[in-house]
């Protein structure tokens, strides 16, 4: 298996999210969405952790899975939410004995239709996860990172200093979701000015429903600028309109991105394979790959 961190010293990254399925259903939705986006090529597919470890088991299948029968490299999520230091440190041995070698180190959240108070672990910051899973495997660690700020920090120059602190031991970062390139740009000259100079990959979430979008958006303290509102509402509910004009967005995002030098591109896929796809053709990723 490969560690991200060399994938990324190597050069620009494609990348994707995915979930464990909860059922059949979304069983075979990500078994298409799989077999579609597996074609693209993916440097690495990031698989997320439910709120509290509620899809613990299935994260550790998937991954595992993808390891042993995928060209894909595998990155786990892992969050210090109502976990032990011990338990975590569990997880950490199991991931390493299977040959597991990227962790996307997390505080935690709440679902996305929390009706109960989650309790904060053992670890209370992600940092400590990083300095946990480095001590347990030597594993390649990825943070978070949030280009408008965290919702839960102060302010965002306080933000900026503990990401600063966060990503000084970890390998790279990815953030979350946004819309506004310049959120971005500002976040990464702030690291510098740090004296952190690590890859931050930008994270890509390409609208396809509004409802999703705006709770999303509210949890991660993601805004939606007035024009892009406009454009989204402007084709009203069907479907097929909407997503055509998210990933319009995205493209135009994207390609800002790029020509900025960004070290990769992480799509949340939301486990669909249509916009991502129809974004990477748009922006000729594979050609732009080729030639990197």
């Amino acid at each position: 298996m490969t560690k991200i961190s060399a994938l990324l010293e190597a050069g620009w990254c494609f990348s994707i999210e995915l979930w464990p399925p909860k059922n059949l259903e979304s069983e075979n939705k990500l078994r298409t969405a799989l077999s579609e986006l597996e074609a693209l090529e993916p440097d690495f597919v990031s698989i997320t952790y439910g709120a509290a470890g509620s899809t613990r088991e299935r994260t550790h299948e998937l991954v595992v899975d993808l390891l042993n029968n995928s060209p894909m490299t595998p990155m786990a999520h892992l969050s210090c939410m109502e976990h032990s230091k011990k338990e975590l440190s569990i997880i950490l041995e199991r991931y390493k004995k299977a040959g597991v070698e990227n962790i996307l180190a997390l505080r935690g959240d709440p679902p996305l239709n929390a009706t109960v108070q989650l309790s904060q672990g053992e670890l209370v910051y992600a940092s400590e996860l990083v300095e946990l899973a480095k001590q347990v495997g030597n594993f390649c660690v990825a943070v978070a990172a949030h280009p408008e700020g965290h919702p839960l920090s102060l302010d965002l120059t306080q933000d900026r200093y503990r990401l600063s602190q966060k990503l000084d031991k970890a390998d790279f970062a990815i953030t979350q979701f946004f819309f506004n390139p310049q959120y971005y740009f500002d976040l990464v000259d702030s690291l510098r000015v740090l004296g952190v100079d690590k890859p931050v990959i930008p994270g890509i979430m390409p609208i396809v429903n509004l409802r999703t979008v705006f709770k999303m958006s509210e949890l991660s303290g993601t805004s939606v600028p007035k024009e892009i509102l406009a454009r989204l509402q402007a084709v009203g509910a069907n479907p097929d309109d909407l997503r055509r004009v998210g990933v319009e967005i995205a493209v135009d995002l994207c390609e800002q991105l790029l020509q900025a030098g960004v070290p990769g591109l992480h799509f949340y896929t939301m486990n669909s394979f249509v916009s991502t796809k129809e974004i990477y053709e748009a922006l000729g990723l594979g050609a732009r790959r080729s030639k990197s």
